[in-house]
């Protein structure tokens, strides 16, 4: 942010909520759609006040459908509207695939370039006790593998309007994955027109020791981590990566590059997923380079469990990311 900046202090909730206000009065076009969107309000109050302000035709409830819902947003954005549609839960948007990847991601292609589809779709992500295997998924590095499709993950207030009107204002669908982690998180976001551009990862914190890549609510626990490890006299920096596709590669090798040590930390699934792909990606370009393997932490590959002690056993922890963190630059 630019020091002349005038910001306010606001929660990663509130900052989504303005930011749909503010894209909204200045575009016509831009709408909301969704599960309770409305007259509720959302359902982590993200649109709250939205339909008392702009009425009923741009902000919509809808039939409890993901698949009719983001289908009937994919018509409207081919026809010139902007839509910005809320998935409840991540878990849902397996619901919606064939919109999504096979009509939504790849029309622009099909097309030869001549017909866009700027949708943008909102989901929460983030295992918590009591979600259970269908309200609790961290699914968000599955989409690396459908071109076509922007993934943004913010992390702080400000992030989150920027890369929310980037990806509002892009010409083709977006995924905005909420971390339940963050939405109460408290920082200063610029007003006016504030953008952040899509594809660029940010360094939280430098160092020089080792490189921490995560993204999400990840980045809270892997900060505490950093602070544990500076008592140990560990300088660890911080890479959060905000936007998966495209994934900022400029930004990751050069602080490995740096450190010469990798960590990926991802409350997703260690298989298949984000963990794997940077883990390769870091192998292929710097593995000469490296004074150890890349260290992979993420979810063990099963449901998410209702339990809060399972849920717990289940995701990356503190103590957990702290002494692999340890093992790495211990190595001989």
């Amino acid at each position: 942010m630019a020091p002349n900046m005038v910001v306010k202090e606001m929660r990663l909730q509130e900052a989504l909520r303005e930011t749909l206000r503010y894209e909204m009065a200045r575009d016509k076009r831009v709408f909301v759609m969704g599960e309770d969107v409305a007259l509720f309000g959302g359902a982590y109050g993200v649109t709250r006040g939205l339909l008392r302000e702009f009425g009923e035709e741009r902000v919509r409830d809808t039939p409890i459908s993901e698949a009719a819902l983001v289908g009937l947003a994919a018509g409207a954005a081919i026809n010139g509207m902007r839509p910005v549609v809320e998935i409840q839960f991540c878990d849902l948007l397996p619901l919606c695939m064939d919109q999504l990847v096979t009509l939504a991601a790849r029309y622009h292609y099909m097309t030869g370039g001549r017909i866009s589809v700027p949708i943008v779709i909102r989901t929460k992500f983030g295992t918590r006790p009591g979600g259970g295997p269908s309200h609790s998924s961290c699914n968000h590095g599955a989409f690396l593998h459908f071109p076509g499709i922007k993934i943004i993950v913010p992390t702080t207030p400000a992030d989150a309007k920027g890369l929310l009107l980037s990806a509002i204002r892009d010409p083709n669908p977006v995924l905005c994955f909420e971390s339940h982690h963050l939405y109460g998180v408290k920082g200063p976001v610029p007003e006016g027109d504030y953008t952040v551009p899509i594809g660029l990862a940010t360094v939280r914190r430098e160092g020089k020791d080792l490189t921490i890549i995560t993204c999400g609510g990840m980045v809270l626990k892997v900060d505490e981590v950093a602070a544990r490890l500076k008592e140990k006299g560990i300088d660890a920096e911080i890479i959060d990566l905000r936007s998966l596709a495209p994934l900022d590669k400029d930004t990751i090798l050069k602080s490995v590059a740096k450190t010469k040590r990798a960590m990926i930390v991802d409350e997703g699934s260690i298989v298949g997923g984000l963990t794997a792909e940077l883990a390769a990606m870091i192998q292929e370009n710097l593995f000469s380079d490296l004074k150890g393997p890349v260290i992979r932490i993420g979810a063990y590959p099963i449901p998410p469990p209702h339990s809060g002690p399972l849920v717990e056993a289940m995701v990356p922890s503190v103590e957990g990311i702290e002494e692999a963190a340890l093992r790495l630059v211990e190595r001989k």
